[in-house]
């Protein structure tokens, strides 16, 4: 097959000794130190906060594009030590912006009844006011200025580097695989085995994998104390009830979303069970252990032309909603996606945008398979929601990460729902497993990690915990989620050392949003189902209005009530209908 395309950066900086990059970097602290100054300004409230939200816009804008070309730079070629560089700029010349949202927040608050009075009246501002009373909400939990500098130079140090230490530790630990030829994996490429189709080659990666977690447990231990402490002190101090209230302020939901959510992928752990119970039967096993979860099912025999994913998905796109073909096209014409898997490349797939230009590009590592084609539909979705926030001003435009994931898994389904129409039987068993293999991980292995991080953040106040305590949490929360559809003997005891996002205090519970993601883009599917005429203006009007309110406000605008567990129980019964034909295809007649 012919060589795939490279992504064309040219339209957002000729390079990085262009005088458009020179003079955007230049820019940055200069709209920091005209941000200071219209701060304290005495004008009167209309045009002083006019000013400071334009002035502040425009910096978050310039950032966010000169943070997005580096680092797109760096990801296509990681050895490339003029980008690092360039990023490192990127990055120093952050910091003042950074810093200076403190002084934001308290200025505001310091004339929050001029502010909201302006609000109300003043109809050009009005469209702000939901994010201003967010800035308002946030100064409650914030400290002064010196504590909040304090904790933020002391991050570095601190929670950041034992962040760094989990990755690094990570990317680099290994053992010896063949004691004949020598060879040694790295954890990395042992956890990749688990899509093997030879279960002795999952089992021998799963033991080997476990025995580098087991040699490097106590730094991982000592590591996620310190990051778990670290945030349960500055949460105490900055007046939240505890890290979950964080989480679900970062979120925009509500206690009763999270309930409802958490509630109903409980009330339903059957459904999973009995997909993995059919697995097993598939295979000729009572159960499946850990490391079979990802053991490939089926056949896709197809192997896609890059021209043929870019048909396959323009079609079904437009058959669903013409300006998402259009927008798919455009982004395939215009080269905005790096499909090439090349070295130096890093793995996987990600959507980035960059405001000044109002683009975006794609990066993924495209291996002609359908796994390759839904991959960059998913990322085409996250470009199209961007495009269809990017007239907004920055501040409009900043959706939480419960909302992300609606645009991709929304496109990924229907790439889903279109390979299926034509397919066999083996591709059939192979797109449902899949299919149902991604809704199990963020269904019920999200559900583990997030009863693991609730109780592992309810004893750490207590003190210390010991790796053991860890592993026994970590274990106490998959047999809960996943009950005895999995050999209990034979379940991932480490999954607390594997996953990076623990050790992050900034974004405590990361996990559930991915739950909300996948569900809440299904439950938009069936609204769709529902009342097809015109939904794709009504999905256009979502995605804008993702960064505006909260999210039930948001969802609500579409039909979808995320405050009530009947809405979730729709998602559910979609996985649940896919799980019912998965039992059909491979013979299981189980409960």
């Amino acid at each position: 097959m012919s060589q795939l395309p490279h992504w064309n950066l040219d339209s957002i900086y000729p390079g990085l000794d262009s005088r458009e990059f020179a003079n955007d970097l230049a820019a940055l602290p200069l709209l920091v130190a005209q941000l200071e100054t219209r701060l304290i300004s005495d004008t009167e409230v209309p045009g002083w906060l006019v000013g400071v939200l334009e002035t502040y816009q425009e910096a978050l804008d310039t950032y966010e594009t000169l943070m997005a070309y580096t680092n797109a730079l760096l990801t296509v070629n990681t050895n490339d030590g003029k980008a690092m560089r360039a990023l490192n700029k990127v990055e120093e010349a952050s910091l003042e912006l950074k810093g200076i949202h403190v002084k934001l927040l308290n200025v505001l608050s310091g004339r929050k009844e001029e502010v909201r009075k302006v609000l109300a009246e003043d109809q050009d501002l009005t469209k702000f006011r939901f994010v201003l009373e967010e800035l308002l909400k946030e100064q409650e939990h914030t400290m002064s200025e010196a504590e909040e500098a304090l904790a933020a130079d002391l991050s570095r140090s601190g929670t950041d580097a034992w962040g760094r230490l989990q990755e690094a530790v990570s990317s680099n630990a290994d053992c010896l695989w063949d004691s004949t030829t020598g060879e040694r994996k790295t954890v990395i490429q042992l956890r990749a085995l688990a899509f093997e189709a030879d279960r002795a080659v999952r089992e021998k990666a799963f033991r080997a994998e476990l025995s580098v977690w087991k040699q490097h447990e106590i730094a991982f231990a000592y590591a996620l104390n310190g990051v778990k402490g670290t945030t349960i002190t500055l949460d105490r101090r900055r007046g939240y009830r505890d890290p979950l209230q964080r989480a679900t302020m970062q979120a925009r939901i509500t206690d009763q979303v999270l309930e409802a959510l958490i509630g109903t992928i409980e009330n339903n752990l059957v459904v999973f069970r009995k997909y993995l119970r059919a697995k097993a039967h598939a295979f000729g096993m009572k159960k499946l252990a850990f490391y079979d979860l990802f053991a490939p099912m089926g056949t896709i025999d197809k192997r896609y032309s890059y021209d043929e994913a870019r048909t396959f998905i323009i079609e079904n796109f437009t058959r669903f909603h013409q300006p998402l073909g259009e927008f798919a096209a455009l982004a395939f014409d215009e080269q905005w996606i790096d499909s090439e898997p090349r070295a130096g490349k890093v793995g996987g797939a990600y959507c980035t945008s960059f405001p000044l230009r109002k683009e975006t590009r794609i990066l993924a590592n495209f291996d002609h398979s359908f796994d390759g084609v839904s991959t960059i539909a998913h990322e085409l979705g996250h470009a199209y929601h961007d495009k269809v926030t990017s007239g907004l001003p920055a501040l409009l435009r900043h959706y939480p990460m419960t909302l992300a994931e609606t645009a991709s898994i929304f496109s990924q389904f229907i790439i889903f729902q279109g390979a299926l129409q034509d397919a066999d039987t083996p591709m059939q068993v192979a797109l449902i497993e899949s299919f149902l293999q991604d809704a199990t991980q963020t269904c019920v292995d999200i559900l583990s990690r997030f009863k693991f991080e609730r109780e592992v953040f309810a004893q750490r106040v207590q003190g210390d915990l010991m790796a053991g305590q860890f592993s026994s949490a970590m274990l106490d929360a998959q047999k809960a989620s996943y009950g005895d559809a999995l050999d209990e003997h034979a379940l991932h005891p480490y999954m607390w050392a594997v996953k990076g996002h623990y050790y992050s205090s900034e974004v405590p519970f990361y996990n559930f949003p991915y739950a909300f993601g996948q569900l809440f883009g299904l439950g938009v599917y069936r609204a769709y189902e529902r009342n097809p005429e015109g939904f794709g203006g009504r999905y256009d009007e979502l995605l804008l209005r993702t960064g505006q309110d909260m999210a039930p406000a948001v969802t609500a605008s579409i039909g979808c009530d995320i405050t009530s567990e009947s809405f979730w129980q729709e998602s559910i019964d979609v996985i649940a209908a896919y799980t019912e034909r998965f039992c059909r295809l491979v013979g299981y007649v189980g409960e």
